[in-house]
């Protein structure tokens, strides 16, 4: 761990190295006025808006949009199959029927989507507004790093796994929009200083904020039922080509805010891009395309605010990727893999483009223990 003493709280970082833009989010963070004890930042930190992705912010009586992220409720569904093998002829299968249930992309589905959970949307205006279009978005991918992966487990005996990385797809991401320009507009009545407009926060106690809350928490019962929907198409996929059926689940989130006890208060735990990490707490961290993923049992370490990473991290972004790596030494990573990196549009995901998954989990041996280490046997991105 590393630490940085010189800003109005401290900053806890999980890694060795931190990109200068990442790195400026994490200070403006710890100089908030609201923010708590100190910030933690998770080993596969980059930069995003406002606050970095790989972030761990307590703050007292404000909840800060940006700080969650635009893709509320954004996280992992693995699920462990009495399988424990799968023929070359059956992956292809499998992946070809998933494309005609799952849309991928920007796709929805032309018809409504059954979900028990709309009938207890709240009644502000934005969900309101967005509810008609998330009936079609209900089981859906979604694009950039959102993936559906089959996976064996690296274990000798070791069972085939099914991994699906979605969140509250366009319906989110318009929550979140309409909350955060509320709070870019009221810290201009307040006129409070900010290191940067991405961080404008909501009093918990104003009605914004609670209306924000409110929102926020239908976004992740929405994004953990889009992924429990998708996860069940494709397990329907798996029993007609294998016969297999599930065993496990685990369904979580690493983009939220939650009232979370720590250091003898009740603080708001925000976590981008992190994921809750309490003693014994099963957890996901897949890796990039092409590179293994992990499923962990938290540690309970009080000083990441029991917390642990989301994944691997970018170490480069969008656009510097599909200018810098090579195609031909990208698919080379991916061989015995099918997958669907094609050509230099695809290189925004490669494997070159995301930090060493091994050095990630080599960084958080203190706040996430590994259960098992999961091989990609398919990997197909939105």
């Amino acid at each position: 761990m590393k630490i940085i003493n010189s800003e109005r709280i401290p900053i806890l970082m999980w890694l060795k190295e931190i990109e200068e833009g990442a790195l400026e989010q994490a200070i403006n963070i710890a100089n908030l006025p609201f923010a708590f004890k100190h910030i933690a930042i998770m080993p596969d930190c980059h930069q995003g808006y406002g606050m970095p992705i790989g972030g761990v912010m307590a703050t007292k009586d404000v909840i800060v949009p940006n700080a969650v992220g635009v893709d509320i409720g954004c996280g992992m569904i693995a699920v462990e199959t009495t399988l424990e093998d799968i023929t070359d002829g059956q992956l292809k299968e499998i992946m070809q029927s998933a494309r005609k249930v799952i849309p991928v992309g920007f796709d929805h589905h032309k018809e409504d989507q059954q979900w028990s959970g709309f009938n207890g949307a709240p009644e502000t205006r934005i969900v309101q507004e967005q509810i008609s279009s998330a009936r079609r978005q209900m089981g859906t991918l979604g694009s950039g790093n959102h993936f559906i992966e089959i996976q064996k487990d690296a274990a000798g005996n070791g069972h085939i796994w099914l991994m699906i990385h979605s969140g509250s797809r366009n319906f989110g991401l318009k929550v979140a929009g309409f909350y955060h320009d509320l709070a870019i507009q009221m810290s201009a009545r307040r006129k409070t200083e900010i290191p940067n407009k991405d961080l404008s926060w909501l009093p918990m106690d104003s009605e914004e904020g609670r209306e924000y809350y409110d929102s926020m928490n239908f976004c992740l019962k929405f994004a953990q039922a889009n992924r429990s929907l998708m996860m069940s198409r494709l397990l329907d996929i798996i029993a007609t080509n294998t016969g297999g059926t599930a065993l496990s689940e685990i369904n979580i989130h690493h983009n939220y805010a939650a009232f979370e006890n720590h250091f003898g208060r009740e603080v708001l735990v925000h976590r981008k891009g992190a994921t809750k990490a309490t003693p014994d707490l099963p957890g996901i961290i897949p890796g990039s395309m092409g590179t293994p993923s992990f499923i962990t049992s938290g540690l309970g370490n009080p000083e990441s605010f029991m917390s642990s990473s989301h994944g691997a991290g970018r170490k480069m972004g969008r656009n510097e990727a599909k200018r810098s790596l090579n195609l031909n030494v990208e698919q080379a990573k991916m061989k015995g893999i099918v997958h669907g990196l094609r050509g230099k549009s695809d290189l925004d995901e490669a494997p070159g483009a995301y930090k060493d998954i091994d050095e990630v989990m080599v960084n958080q041996t203190d706040l996430v223990r590994i259960e098992r280490k999961l091989l990609p046997l398919v990997s197909i991105k939105g």
